[in-house]
């Protein structure tokens, strides 16, 4: 019997984004896939000590994530991202993650380095898959259609999933018939301390940031346990969001940085439906710094209660943990005063 070919796809950066698509693809292909491990202490310090020194966090973990793959897969899958918009464009270490990756120094499998680009001519989707496809040696063009039609319909339920406030970790769960929504919808109803009203905060970041819980350190989950309903930009519809790229004077170059300053710009508005934000950015990422300053700016003018946290390698427990305690009691005691007055 013929060995099953593997590929790898590390859980990091645009994992959190677009995994579904990604893994049903390949794996209708009749292609296996292999996912790295949850990120922990030992894949943050070999990605470290491989990555260059003015690496965001987020691009060290994802070293470590591949470097994790290595001797598990015949492919590592690690996309070049451009656009998934059609208009703006990765950050520049996202375009060129598979070069640092690449020339690391860390013996590799193959890089699947194919270019995902949806700007320029139509298509671009559907050129990503087939170029994929090529790749791995899939060469029949109606398995790779049938392939991308499958992958589209889950990464489709994977975003109306996360519209309706199931986190990345959960949705994934529905997608891969692990759980079913009402399994899902019980545990979210009894995993927030019981209060009779909650506090509502915009928690507002790249993905990668915010739902990898060992360099977040856990934060999703400790304001949920804090009897926190937790916004996020994934639960606004994009259309929604789309409308704030018509009141900046000139929106951000990069993809995720506009859809966090949009969210930001939306909330703000319905500011009577959130209680306050948090933002959570990489230090040293130059793009989060000016949507921090954004942010703050505009939350200021809305007089809405703005904390922002910077997470790097050397970022522990404890000190995020006392800051979102201390933000959310202000929020609590800022909710008692309003009604008592």
């Amino acid at each position: 019997m013929k060995k099953k070919i593997l590929v790898g796809i590390p859980r990091s950066l645009a994992y959190y984004s677009f995994y579904p698509l990604w893994r049903v693809f390949i794996e209708k292909l009749g292609v296996q896939v292999v996912i790295s491990k949850a990120t922990n202490r030992k894949i943050l310090e070999d990605g470290i000590k491989e990555t260059v020194n003015d690496a965001c966090i987020p691009i060290k973990v994802y070293h470590g994530h591949v470097f994790d793959l290595a001797d598990k897969a015949d492919f590592i899958f690690s996309p070049r991202m451009v656009s998934a918009d059609g208009k703006a464009t990765f950050c520049p270490k996202f375009l060129g993650l598979p070069d640092m990756v690449k020339f690391s120094g860390v013996d590799l499998p193959p890089l699947i380095d194919t270019r995902y680009d949806l700007s320029g001519l139509p298509g671009g989707q559907l050129r990503f898959f087939f170029s994929v496809a090529h790749t791995i040696g899939i060469k029949n063009p109606f398995k790779v259609l049938y392939a991308a039609v499958c992958a589209l319909r889950a990464h489709k339920r994977y975003n109306k999933l996360q519209l309706q406030g199931f986190k990345p970790a959960d949705a994934l769960q529905v997608v891969f018939n692990q759980k079913t929504i009402t399994e899902l919808s019980k545990e979210k109803l009894t995993s927030g301390a019981s209060r009779a009203k909650k506090v509502v905060i915009a928690l507002l970041g790249y993905p990668y940031a915010i739902y990898d819980p060992y360099i977040s350190a856990g934060i999703y989950d400790k304001l949920v346990r804090l009897g926190v309903e937790v916004v996020t930009y994934e639960q606004i519809p994009l259309k929604e969001m789309r409308r704030f790229s018509k009141v900046l004077p000139q929106n951000f170059f990069w993809y995720y940085s506009n859809q966090v300053c949009w969210a930001g710009l939306y909330l703000l508005e319905q500011k009577k439906k959130i209680d306050g934000i948090i933002h959570v950015t990489a230090f040293g990422c130059g793009p989060d710094s000016m949507i921090d300053k954004t942010l703050e700016l505009e939350a200021k003018a809305a007089a809405l209660p703005f904390l922002s946290l910077t997470i790097d390698e050397h970022t522990g427990e404890g000190g995020v943990w006392t800051r979102l305690e201390a933000f959310v009691d202000m929020l609590w005691a800022k909710q008692v005063q309003n009604k008592v007055g």
